[in-house]
């Protein structure tokens, strides 16, 4: 009675500790910045020490007031996003070693920066990671720190409830458009005089959103209903995330939003004339982050980091600014024109900006005033320019110095948030931080005194003697902005190391908990650890556990993560050459034995494909259909296997659940019934793949047949037979619970597959045929020995390299599945995203691994009843549990899983001998 209840209650044991380990865990990780709901006022500069011969005025008293807490510099902006922009798609191809196809593409800006370096410039600007696109658009317009606990709303992106840019344009009655990503409109939902949003989720399209862009882009510029304009493309981060950087659609890509640019900018110098609609505009095309070369971004590599910023301004300013505020890099391009690129961070945006339009800077942002892209639109007067009269002096002195009372706004600004964020919020900083900050002020806005006072001395004296303060005054104010913004980061994208190592802590634990509960339920066994018997036992168990540690310190190494599919199929094919060896020396099952290597030899090149997306367009997918079968790529029989090959191996799923619902029923029953539904949702799949073929008769003979609704009857199908089976499992009592058992595992993967298969697209059937034929062989070869564990000496009743297969075989299948969506709601997707993505890693997996406990059933081995049975079963949960595949989510998916299975397959069994007393044998 003892062990049948740990077997009942301890995988819900194991469930309750990981939640709890990965919540200690996240609470270290995901660390979080609490949203202040204050927002900055034009009438808030009067408590500043910063001195303006402006008059200040609140936006509500007078929305068009000239200037605000600094001069506007620019009437109009032009902002062009160019959604996972590197930053060598903008930058020469001298800049880098090896010159690659998606570089010098963008030429129109890369001509512009080296023919008007005074009024052109590219920048390389740093984000700040996460870099999905919903993170960036928040840190570009608050001017704050994104962290990592916002990487869960990419999927449905809230309103912005904090202070930024954009708030502050309409509140300061400037007039917003925005076209392109709809990600703006969820973050800004009622800020634009106009909009024109297009869905962002369908990675597969590369033009919808850009083809709207371009149909509104270049006539809003001929109108005057607006002082910014946004236009969002997102065509370079589509073609990435489905192609790769070195593709052909990147490239393409990359020459139609040249093409565009060039008619942009055409459209605003012939209007930039005196008296000219855009004689005061500022053009600024940008990324919101980069990409790997695998098209991939979200971490904080370098090129995922790493984007640009190119700014025009359209008024010509005479010269350079101070060499010691310059941050560009100059190498000569590929004509021989000198081009350079220069430095800034993504964090500097937001306050730049506003401090060019003359509106309040947001509340939250901890950005500085960048001194290059500030200087396009403000004016520049070299310092150390030759030529330079006296006469020009007064112009220097008057930009330094305007500058560094943009930087004491700025300064004052950023301080007056760190201590309303402190005194607001549970997740402040420290005492001794507060003090550092506050020190740091102290000696800037003492300078800044200093400064004033000078000014006034020697207005009417030698510039020279005023130039040395100022430029101290400026070093004085971004030491203390640079220092607030690098202690943020500390506070807000560094990890608790205390917090993690508790939660890493409580996750061990789980193991030994495992261990514990394994020994309890076997304690009539005696020897705990199965190391006994024969040496080549002892072998396989080893190897079992040896292959195990290796996957879990894989994890250690970021590498060996970048690479995780590539990772497990070594190790499955590992575990293969230990069967074959065993197949070998047995000389038996050496079909299966080489069977499971040919299997993982072609999920090896799956996983290849897969993982290098600029593969589809490169020499490998050219080259491999060659060498592996002779036929040439581009010959008919290559589409006609594409088409008709997944259907083919849809009728034989079919045709082995048809055969073993026959082998495992002598009557028909609930199990059997809901059996029938899965035969109903593979052909009605066959026939929506049949009427989306790009065989023309195919299609042709289909045609008329609702394909739009076939995806939703099998969803349905699904969840009436889960919901069948359910019924059954209360109310029906099984005479043999061998085979009652076979029948409920066959009838729940059929339940499931159906909707996997579809959600998978066209390669779901290969992908579930080739999970079946993997289990296949890993149950026969898991039963090479006749005795695979000494049940008298050891623990375990059967032999956990096969669930170690099993895990690792998941994890493959993981990777050799795409995980696309042609649209995505949150709501009524989430659920259809989640089976997509663990369906055959992790639901079908675990719900198949009573077949490992029933493998001696197939054989023809007996054992002691149910009992017997439920040990096994509790064995292979335990091991399969703790097996850190996925992340904290699939690892609670895991264990509801089994937990749910659990309750399932052990629910109203009938053990032998009460077979036998009820049936009078």
């Amino acid at each position: 009675m003892e062990g049948r209840w740990w077997r009942r209650w301890y995988p819900w044991v194991i469930l309750v500790v990981h939640v709890l380990a990965i919540l200690i865990f996240t609470r270290g990780f995901l660390l979080t910045r609490t949203d202040l709901p204050f927002y900055s006022h034009c009438s808030d500069i009067s408590q500043s020490p910063c001195s303006f011969s402006e008059n200040c005025r609140d936006a509500n008293d007078t929305a068009s007031a000239a200037s605000c807490w600094t001069k506007p510099a620019a009437d109009r902006l032009v902002i062009i996003v160019l959604d996972a922009l590197r930053i060598d798609f903008v930058a020469p191809s001298s800049f880098y070693q090896e010159k690659k196809p998606w570089m010098d593409r963008l030429t129109v800006l890369q001509n512009l920066a080296s023919t008007r370096r005074s009024s052109a410039k590219i920048f390389k600007a740093i984000a700040d990671p996460p870099t999905t696109s919903l993170q960036r658009l928040k840190g570009l317009t608050t001017g704050g720190l994104p962290t990592f606990i916002d990487v869960g709303n990419s999927f449905g992106a809230p309103a912005i409830v904090e202070d930024n840019l954009i708030h502050q344009l309409v509140q300061n009655g400037k007039r917003v458009v925005m076209m392109g990503d709809d990600t703006w409109t969820q973050l800004f939902p009622n800020h634009f005089n106009k909009s024109y949003p297009y869905p962002s989720f369908n990675v597969k399209d590369l033009h919808t959103v850009d083809n709207g862009c371009i149909e509104h882009l270049l006539p809003s510029l001929y109108e005057e209903d607006w002082d910014v304009l946004i236009a969002h493309f997102l065509g370079v981060d589509h073609a990435g995330h489905i192609f790769g950087v070195d593709s052909v659609p990147m490239v393409e890509k990359l020459d139609q939003y040249n093409r565009v640019l060039q008619h942009v900018i055409e459209v605003l110098e012939s209007q930039s004339g005196p008296g000219g609609l855009h004689e005061n505009t500022l053009l600024l095309v940008m990324g919101d982050h980069g990409q790997t070369l695998n098209g991939d971004h979200g971490g904080g590599g370098a090129e995922e980091v790493e984007t640009s910023i190119f700014a025009m301004s359209f008024k010509e300013p005479p010269l350079s600014i101070p060499s010691g505020l310059d941050t560009s890099f100059c190498k000569v391009d590929s004509d021989g024109k000198e081009i350079c690129i220069s430095n800034m961070e993504q964090l500097d945006f937001a306050v730049t900006v506003s401090a060019l339009l003359g509106i309040p800077f947001p509340f939250g942002s901890i950005g500085r005033v960048n001194a290059e892209l500030y200087a396009l639109g403000a004016g520049t007067w070299n310092l150390e320019g030759t030529g330079m009269g006296n006469r020009d002096a007064p112009k220097l002195e008057h930009w330094l110095l305007n500058y560094a009372k943009v930087l004491c706004i700025n300064s004052w600004q950023v301080k007056r948030y760190i201590d309303v964020y402190s005194a607001s919020s549970v997740i402040g900083f420290s005492f001794e931080d507060l003090l550092h900050v506050s020190d740091k002020y102290f000696q800037a806005e003492e300078s800044w005194k200093h400064t004033t006072k000078n000014s006034l001395l020697h207005r009417e004296g030698s510039y020279h003697s005023m130039l040395p303060s100022v430029t101290r005054q400026i070093d004085a104010f971004v030491n203390f902005l640079s220092y607030v913004s690098e202690l943020a980061r500390s506070k807000w994208t560094e990890f608790n190391l205390k917090m993690m190592g508790i939660g890493i802590g409580t996750m061990l634990l789980s193991i030994f908990i495992i261990l514990f509960a394994i020994r309890r339920v076997n304690r009539p066994h005696g020897t705990f650890l199965p190391f006994g018997g024969d040496s080549g036992i002892s072998f396989e168990v080893m190897s079992a556990f040896l292959v195990v540690a290796i996957r879990a310190c894989s994890f250690l190494s970021n590498s060996y993560i970048l690479e995780e599919g590539k990772v497990a199929s070594f190790l499955l094919a590992t575990t293969g050459i230990i069967n074959l060896r065993h197949a070998v020396m047995k000389r038996k099952m050496l079909f299966e034995a080489t069977s499971f290597l040919l299997l993982i030899f072609i999920l090896r090149l799956t996983i290849e494909v897969g993982m290098s997306k600029q593969a589809a367009t490169s020499l490998f997918m050219n080259a491999s259909s060659s060498w592996m079968t002779g036929i040439a790529p581009g010959h008919p029989v290559w589409r006609l296997m594409t088409e008709i090959g997944p259907i083919l191996a849809l009728f034989l799923l079919g045709y082995l659940l048809y055969r073993t619902t026959i082998a495992c029923s002598s009557s028909w029953g609930i199990w059997e019934f809901s059996t029938m539904g899965t035969f109903s949702s593979f052909l009605l799949i066959a026939v929506h793949w049949g009427s989306e073929s790009n065989l023309q008769q195919l299609a042709i003979l289909l045609q008329g047949i609702g394909k739009g609704y076939i995806p939703i009857i099998v969803y349905a199908t699904g969840l009436g037979q889960l919901l069948l089976m359910t019924f059954g499992q209360l109310f029906s009592e099984a005479i043999d619970y061998k085979r009652s058992l076979v029948m409920k595992t066959v009838a729940v993967l059929g339940a499931c597959s159906s909707t996997i298969i579809i959600l998978s697209g066209k390669q779901g059937s290969l992908i579930a045929l080739a999970l079946i034929i993997g289990g296949y062989c890993i149950i026969r070869l898991g039963n090479i020995e006749d005795d695979v564990v000494d049940r008298a000496n050891g623990i375990l009743t059967f032999n956990p390299l096969a669930v170690t297969q099993w895990n690792l075989l998941a994890v493959c299948l993981f990777f050799a599945t795409g995980h696309w969506f042609d649209e995505f709601v949150l709501v009524r997707q989430a659920l259809l995203l989640t089976i997509d993505t663990f369906g055959f890693s992790l639901i079908l997996p675990v719900l198949g691994l009573p077949l490992l406990a029933l493998s001696q059933y197939f054989i023809g081995r007996t054992d002691n009843g149910k009992d017997s049975f439920l040990k096994q079963m509790s064995q292979v949960w335990g091991l399969f549990a703790p097996k850190f595949v996925f992340d904290a989510v699939g690892l609670v998916l895991t264990d509801v899983c089994i937990c749910l299975a659990s309750l399932f397959y052990s629910g109203r069994l009938v053990d032998a001998t009460q077979q036998n007393q009820m049936t009078g044998k």
